[in-house]
């Protein structure tokens, strides 16, 4: 393979990403992570899938970074998920700290890669990232709104019982409650939801998008998602590797679009070999807006809180 991909953490997520992208054959994948012989035994086993699978994708995991030089993509997956009892505030100190460290490792290691966030509170994330690395902003992408718009997506197929080929769904802001799912944006083989669905149902839908990633930690009751998020942070590689310039939903930083200022927020950009080459302004209703700089504020809490812990 041409290409090489670095995943920073070989827990759920990262080793369904390190899967995904050997499978589709998008590039050789590096599987790091600091737990002694965990990403030597997943990516021997996805290494012995190969055959069956029919890719020649070369997969390696390591505990240390070198191996990782020269990548044209690095996911950072790592970090730790909130315990019961954790604060907020607890899991910003801890995940950022690994955030800072890993983006150090990477960057003086693949300083032409271009790096993208999954590891939690994302929006944060991205910011310890971006002034860890030193990257233009182009390079620095999070990983949120191809997730929260592929669940509205599939809510939106089970609703009306079509195609998810058909569907197209677009969610806007940060990667939490105050997520902006845009139903005038949101089309089944073109025609908006707003033709489809009442209203009623449409509000059902926003919502359970919104609670998607709480929804299944409920059901799972020890972990979370990491089926989707991989695919979604697969679609955004794929997207970078093969310079397809999709326009996807990611966690940008913005100077001014949407009248908002020097925060990761998650809107529609064009992917392509050099990152995010554009940032694609849709326009909003007052109301829409209004729900996006709410979403705004809450990121705007979380990189504040960031400069209090130091």
């Amino acid at each position: 393979m041409d290409k090489k991909v670095t995943v920073v953490g070989a827990g759920n997520v990262g080793a369904t990403v390190a899967q995904r992208l050997a499978e589709k054959e998008l590039c050789d994948v590096v599987l790091v992570d600091i737990i002694e012989g965990v990403p030597q035994g997943k990516t021997l086993d996805l290494t012995e899938a190969a055959p069956i699978e029919k890719h020649d994708s070369h997969l390696i995991g390591v505990n240390g970074y070198d191996a990782t030089e020269g990548s044209d993509i690095v996911i950072v997956t790592a970090g730790i998920p909130r315990k019961p009892g954790m604060s907020r505030d607890d899991l910003i100190s801890t995940n950022a700290g690994i955030v800072k460290n890993v983006t150090e490792q990477i960057t003086s290691r693949s300083p032409e890669a271009v790096i993208i966030i999954v590891s939690n509170p994302l929006d944060a994330m991205c910011h310890v990232a971006y002034e860890a690395s030193g990257f233009p902003k182009q390079r620095v992408i999070g990983m949120a709104g191809v997730l929260d718009s592929a669940r509205f997506r599939a809510f939106i197929s089970m609703e009306l019982n079509v195609s998810v080929e058909n569907t197209h769904a677009f969610v806007l802001g940060g990667h939490g409650d105050s997520m902006v799912p845009l139903p005038r944006y949101s089309t089944v083989a073109g025609i908006p939801i707003t033709e489809l669905l009442s209203q009623e149902r449409i509000n059902a839908l926003v919502d359970r998008t919104r609670n998607g990633g709480a929804e299944i930690v409920g059901l799972l009751k020890t972990g979370s998602a990491y089926y989707a998020p991989a695919s979604a942070a697969v679609e955004m590689a794929e997207s970078i590797l093969k310079d397809k310039k999709k326009i996807l939903p990611c966690a940008a930083y913005l100077e001014g679009e949407y009248g908002l200022q020097g925060l990761f927020i998650g809107v529609p950009v064009k992917l392509g070999a050099g990152g995010i080459e554009q940032i694609i302004e849709i326009t909003l209703t007052g109301e829409e807006q209004q729900a996006l700089q709410k979403s705004a504020d809450a990121v705007q809490e979380l990189k504040d809180l960031l400069k209090t812990l130091g």
